[in-house]
């Protein structure tokens, strides 16, 4: 196994060049894919390589549950550097399953909530998959789709009628159509894939923070287009912004609250051209060497976590009696 089953560990790191410039210089739908599928394919080489750990640090314990040979004196010696790693395996691994496992707890928590707070006639309004509520707290917000829901595998957007009263026609459909391209990009998907991914390992936060805010940019991006005016979704988002002073209680989903995101970027971005969807040629020479930077190292990861799963299944094998 060697160095090879430690490289997937630090291996994120080059990809957090590409994290920043991704939503400077890339389409927010590109950027949102590409940093979505980057960092889940290095938090899975990374949690592989931490479970191969955590069966060598198993192998030393007495009355551990593996087959004799796997702890025989001839597997160690093949595996020497690793014995000590593997007990502080055993934790890591234990920890990063539990903050996982926390996080889809959450995720699946506020769905449920969400859904409850708008009660069973929810969705039963002239506008279809729009459902406005009483409230004098101004908030928005895209519930995704799911079993129960009774509107179809989408979703659902969710505004406050204090929310509708702040904003002019215009920036009402705007609002809107922003919540439905979340809905209708599947963003919730990518949000929590680079959540859990964070969470298997923290230097993938960065990738985590570009693209909450990626999935906003593509939802305004969508939103302008459906309005047909930038100005009108930028004037919305800095109206809704403004007035969502705070959270509108359990029934908020993270990452779905029509202020998310750093806000003055995105209204600046609204004021700018319409970004290039194309990926070549490169928007920018940094760009572009921390696109090869991180693609040379999820591959790097991924031999690597490949290497020490074919030596340890190796070992692994010839030590089991047959």
């Amino acid at each position: 196994m060697g160095v090879f089953v430690y490289l997937p560990l630090v291996l994120p790191l080059t990809a957090l060049p590409m994290a920043r410039l991704a939503e400077q210089h890339l389409h927010p739908r590109s950027a949102t894919r590409l940093l979505a599928v980057t960092g889940s394919t290095l938090a899975l080489c990374s949690t592989l390589c931490l479970a191969l750990l955590m069966v060598v640090g198993t192998a030393q314990l007495p009355g551990n549950p593996l087959p004799d040979g796997w702890s025989d004196p001839e597997v160690r010696a093949a595996v020497p550097y690793e014995e000590k790693a593997g007990l502080i395996a055993i934790g890591v691994l234990g920890a990063v399953l539990a903050a996982c496992g926390s996080t889809l707890l959450r995720h699946t928590r506020a769905r449920i909530r969400a859904a409850h707070a708008l009660g069973p006639e929810a969705g039963n309004g002239a506008s279809g998959d729009l459902t406005v509520i009483p409230s004098p707290d101004p908030f928005a917000y895209a519930l995704p789709g799911g079993r129960g829901r009774g509107r179809g595998d989408v979703g659902q957007v969710v505004v406050s009628t204090a929310m509708m009263e702040c904003l002019d026609p215009r920036e009402r459909r705007a609002l809107v159509a922003h919540e439905r391209a979340h809905l209708t990009g599947r963003h919730h998907r990518y949000l929590l894939a680079t959540q859990l991914a964070a969470r298997a390992n923290p230097f993938l936060l960065p990738l985590r923070t570009a693209v909450a805010y990626s999935t906003e940019r593509w939802a305004d991006e969508e939103a302008a287009y459906t309005v047909g005016s930038r100005r009108t979704v930028a004037t919305a988002v800095g109206k809704a912004a403004l007035f969502a002073n705070r959270e509108p209680g359990p029934a908020v989903l993270p990452g779905f609250a029509a202020a998310a995101g750093p806000v003055p970027r995105r209204v600046a971005a609204l004021l700018d051209p319409e970004p290039s969807a194309g990926l070549w040629p490169p928007a920018s020479a940094h760009l572009a060497v921390a696109a090869v930077t991180a693609t040379v190292g999820t591959a790097a990861s991924a031999l690597s976590s490949l290497n020490a799963t074919v030596t340890l299944v190796g070992i692994l094998h010839a030590a089991t009696p047959l």
